[in-house]
Parts: structure tokens; C-alpha cells; sequence
């Protein structure tokens, strides 16, 4: 293993996934409240463009950056929905994740800092130290309701710091920034001559809120790259697509690292996207719709549960609930799963400020979540 892989910890949440199949496998009925993925089938639209595209034969390279008629839609969809001026030549399509983490090892030097909440998606702090940059936690808790404040930001920038990361609606803890939060994090950003990375890739899995693109804000556009994809939105997790956006003077690293990495996204897959974008938007509002009553029903149950704090989230499908027990997150999540075969992935997992929380995901059935939620109340109580 290289020097510095040995500073990079495994993904928490894949441990936890492979964790419960082992369990399946030998016959234990494991309730997972533990992967970031839609329970819901692809839209059947969608589905039949990507096979469509395989019976024509459209299996093979594609440019680089992506087809054009996708990262022509992607453009659109970017400036009707988000307000960002995008030109389809500042898009390329490629997995989500890979276009952080491209993003982070085109535009951050050795040494140099990147801003990011504790807790944060498992990915982020690995991929900034794969970059042999430097990650710096800025504590998001209850009293900020999860959220990156301004001033916590401004504390935490020195002469190193490059990137500001900021994930709204957040994995894991579903919080979500309003306006002027947002607004005032570009103005430091634009100040300071700092870059954004902007992952908004639940930005329609959100309840009672409203999603803010930084690079929508005055003079924002020329250091804001904005990431998204398909995976949450449309129930295409396995597709592996996605994208992001930025200004040439910052898409052009980002390309390279792209052609000298996995030369393009998957032909048959961006034809789907294609169609993904074209609609119909009826999947995706009855989807969102059933997350918002599984978000209701698991916070109320949560609520109910005694040694249990809980802020509700307002996007993605995620609960953070916080425990009073004398345990780390480790220790509940293996409690939890030893005692009421019920996995959750624990707070650590998302950062040291994640300890005394577990991730719970409801994007399972009503079914499930009655019969986990139930059998973890029960668990807790004998603590």
C-alpha cells in the first residue's frame, strides 16, 4: 500500500452494506437502514432509452467530456433549474463521485486546504487526502442545525485554504442552507479568491426548502464547480452518471484527469440521461412525495424513543439522531444490528463530530421502517 493510502480509512457505509449481505447470506433476516440508495426501479422511460441505445448499437467510445446532446440538456437544465449561465462546452458528464473527486486532485495542490463540515459524507475527506491535500472539519452540530455557519468558515481559512466543500441537501445528516447562508459563504469565498465545490446531488430529494446553487450568485460563476448526477434523483444508482460543472478556466485540469482516468462516462448510460432530463417528471415528484412520508414516519418514531435527540431533516433521506448512551457509534451500530438486526451506519463513519450519532437511511419500505424503527425502540430500551 503507498504512504499515503495508509492515511485514508475505508468507507463506512460499504463496510456496514457488506457487513449485513455477510449476514444474509447465512440466513439472518437483516433490517438495513444503511445504504444512500432509492429503493425505487429506474422510471421505465428512462430504462427503455438506455436499452434502446444498446440494441442500436451505441456501445462505444464517447467523447471525453460526454455526448453532446447530453451535456447540451445538462446546460439547459442547469440554467432553467439552478440559474447558473451554463454553455454546454463548461459541462462534463461523468460518474458523481468521480467528478469530486477529479475535480479535487485537478484543483488542489499538496498542502493546500480544503474546508468541509464534520459530520460529511464518507468520500470527501479521503479524496482531499488522496490529493495529499489537507482536510479541515468544521464542526456542523444541532446548534447549527447541521449546517456550515459563515463565521465558522471565516475562523477556519488561512494563506492554504483553497476549497470550500459544501453539500446541501447534506448526506448524512439531510440538513439543508438557506439563501443568505449560502450568499454569504460565496462572498467569503469571492473575497478570500477561494473555490467552491458545490455536490447538490440531492438537490430534488428536499421537503419544506429550497435548493441554492453558489454558482447562481453574482460573480460566483468563475469559481464554483458545481457537481450532480442521476443516481438520487432518478433511481439510477447503478448507472453511474453524473456530472459537473465549471468555468474553462477550471474545466480544463478536470479534463485531463477525466481522459487519463476512465476516458468517458458509459455510452448507452448518457442516452439514458438524455431521457432522464427530458421527463416526464411524474417518477421523480411521486418518489420525493413518498420520501417526504417516510421522513415524517421515522422522525416521529425516533422522537418516540427514549435517550433519542433528533433534528428533523429537511432534504435527502437520511436521519442523524443523536444517543445519550454511554457507547461509541461503533459499539451502538454493532448493538443495534447484534440485538434487533437492524443496521445502521455509525456517526463516526462521517467524521470524529459524528461520534454519539447513527445514520439512518429510509430509503426502504414503510414495511421495513415500522419493523427496524420497532425492534430498535425495543433494543434501546434495555439499555
Amino acid at each position: 500500500m503507498s504512504f499515503r493510502m495508509e492515511a485514508v480509512q475505508e468507507s463506512g457505509t460499504v463496510k456496514v452494506a457488506d457487513k449485513v449481505k455477510e449476514l444474509k447470506s447465512r440466513g439472518i433476516d437483516v433490517i438495513s437502514f444503511s445504504i444512500g440508495e432509492p429503493d425505487f426501479p429506474t422510471p421505465a422511460h428512462i430504462v427503455e432509452a438506455g436499452i434502446e441505445a444498446l440494441r442500436s448499437g451505441f456501445t462505444k467510445y464517447t467523447p471525453s467530456a460526454g455526448i453532446p446532446e447530453l451535456r447540451q440538456a445538462i446546460a439547459e437544465k442547469l440554467r432553467s433549474e439552478n440559474r447558473i449561465d451554463a454553455d454546454p462546452s463548461e459541462v462534463i458528464v461523468t460518474p458523481t463521485k468521480h467528478a469530486i473527486f477529479m475535480s479535487i486532485m485537478a484543483l488542489v495542490d499538496r498542502g493546500e486546504e480544503v474546508i468541509l463540515a464534520d459530520p460529511s459524507w464518507v468520500s470527501y475527506e479521503p479524496m482531499v487526502r488522496i490529493a495529499d491535500a489537507v482536510p479541515v472539519p468544521v464542526r456542523a452540530d444541532e446548534e447549527t442545525g447541521f449546517r456550515l455557519t459563515p463565521e465558522q468558515i471565516v475562523e477556519k481559512i488561512t494563506n492554504r485554504t483553497r476549497m470550500i466543500l459544501l453539500n446541501y441537501p447534506n448526506n448524512p445528516t439531510g440538513s439543508v442552507a438557506g439563501r443568505d447562508e449560502i450568499k454569504a459563504i460565496c462572498e467569503i469565498a469571492a473575497d478570500r479568491n477561494i473555490l467552491i465545490l458545490s455536490d447538490e446531488i440531492y438537490e430534488h430529494i428536499i421537503y419544506d426548502a429550497k435548493n441554492y446553487s453558489p454558482a447562481s450568485f453574482p460573480d460566483m460563476k468563475e469559481r464554483v464547480i458545481t457537481v450532480n448526477g442521476f443516481s438520487k434523483t432518478y433511481s439510477m444508482t447503478g448507472w453511474r452518471l453524473g456530472y459537473l460543472h465549471a468555468p474553462k478556466n477550471l474545466l480544463d485540469g478536470i479534463q485531463k484527469v477525466q481522459t487519463h482516468s476512465i476516458t468517458c462516462a458509459t455510452s448507452f448510460a448518457q442516452k439514458a440521461g438524455v431521457a432522464a432530463l427530458k421527463g416526464p417528471w411524474e417518477p421523480v415528484q411521486k418518489m420525493v412525495s413518498e420520501f417526504r412520508k417516510r421522513r415524517d414516519l421515522t422522525v416521529g418514531k425516533l422522537k418516540g424513543m427514549g435517550g433519542i435527540e433528533i433534528v428533523e431533516p429537511r432534504g435527502a433521506f437520511y436521519a442523524f439522531p443523536k444517543y445519550d448512551f454511554d457507547m461509541s457509534s461503533e459499539d451502538m451500530a454493532a448493538y443495534l444490528l447484534d440485538e434487533a438486526h437492524v443496521a445502521v451506519t455509525p456517526g463516526s463513519s462521517f467524521g470524529k463530530f459524528g461520534e454519539n450519532h447513527f445514520r439512518i437511511s429510509y430509503a426502504t419500505s414503510t414495511e421495513n421502517l415500522e419493523r427496524g424503527l420497532g425492534a430498535m425502540k425495543e433494543a434501546l430500551s434495555k439499555l
